[in-house]
């Protein structure tokens, strides 16, 4: 009966999330798909309630939480991040169907019908990730290993913050410029060269920011460069399980395989600026 009852509980609370998404999005297709995903949670809480004889109240605190993570990281990443942790964690279907053999065919409606709509959603930031990607990548890699360089050769974090600078503002607008070009080239419909150029520059300079900021903060460029190479560990980090949740990917593969590029061009730069210094 416990097990039933947060099975229960889950179901009314998500029919709640899944509402609320509804009424906050002004794309009518996005809107129509969260409401039959809707209406599936309450008629999976009213097979639960056929058993339980109760009624439930709604989590009032975790639908809260989900529409707020949906609203500022977008709908796919906020649902998906729910449907991947909240049931798992608390509902085992396998065992409840042991009592109610039912709940194998909610298990089985959700893990079909429900992911499959989910999919459906058309959201833009979902587009442009490709974009996003790029322009993350490319000043996780230039950059470390550009500050990591500069570093070793300037010794100074006012000229190593301005060096920085300058060569994140150029890359970004080169990167932006770039990926118009590639995706007006591409004549993908669905996608929008200009906005795609502008999720690259941006996702570019922003990244830039953060890798700069301690040496613009700090006297000491060795720890500097330490605080940058941990900045860029966290970005990596925090940007691999967005991806990963949203896309349904591999984090673990992911996340090694940036952190080993970009702390790897890094260490090669700061290599070479040794000797750039000894020749200067």
């Amino acid at each position: 009966m416990e097990k039933l009852l947060k099975a229960q509980k889950n179901e009314i609370t998500e029919h709640h999330i899944y509402k609320k998404l509804a009424k906050s999005t002004k794309d009518t297709h996005n809107r129509r798909i969260l409401n039959d995903i809707a209406d599936d949670e309450l008629r999976h809480y009213k097979s639960w309630r056929k058993h339980t004889k109760r009624d439930v109240e709604p989590r009032k605190l975790t639908i809260w939480k989900y529409v707020l993570i949906s609203r500022i990281l977008g709908i796919t990443f906020g649902i998906k991040l729910m449907e991947n942790g909240e049931k798992k964690a608390q509902v085992n279907y396998e065992e409840i169907s042991k009592s109610v053999p039912e709940a194998r065919k909610i298990e089985k409606d959700e893990n079909e019908h429900e992911n499959r709509l989910i999919g459906m959603i058309d959201e833009e930031r979902l587009k442009y990730v490709g974009s996003i990607v790029l322009g993350l990548n490319d000043a996780l890699v230039e950059l470390t290993g550009a500050l990591a360089g500069l570093t070793f050769a300037f010794q100074s974090p006012r000229l190593i913050a301005i060096a920085g600078l300058i060569t994140g503002i150029a890359a970004s607008m080169s990167m932006g410029a770039s990926e118009y070009l590639s995706t007006k080239s591409e004549s993908d419909e669905k996608k929008s060269p200009f906005k795609a150029s502008i999720y690259t520059g941006f996702a570019y300079i922003i990244t830039v920011l953060l890798l700069i900021a301690p040496f613009l903060m700090l006297t000491n460029v060795y720890l500097s460069l330490g605080i940058t190479l941990t900045n860029a560990v966290i970005v990596i980090f925090l940007f691999t399980f967005y991806i990963s949740v949203a896309r349904d990917l591999s984090f673990k593969r992911r996340f090694a395989e940036m952190v080993i590029i970009s702390l790897g061009v890094a260490a090669l730069s700061f290599v070479i600026g040794f000797f750039v210094k000894d020749l200067i």
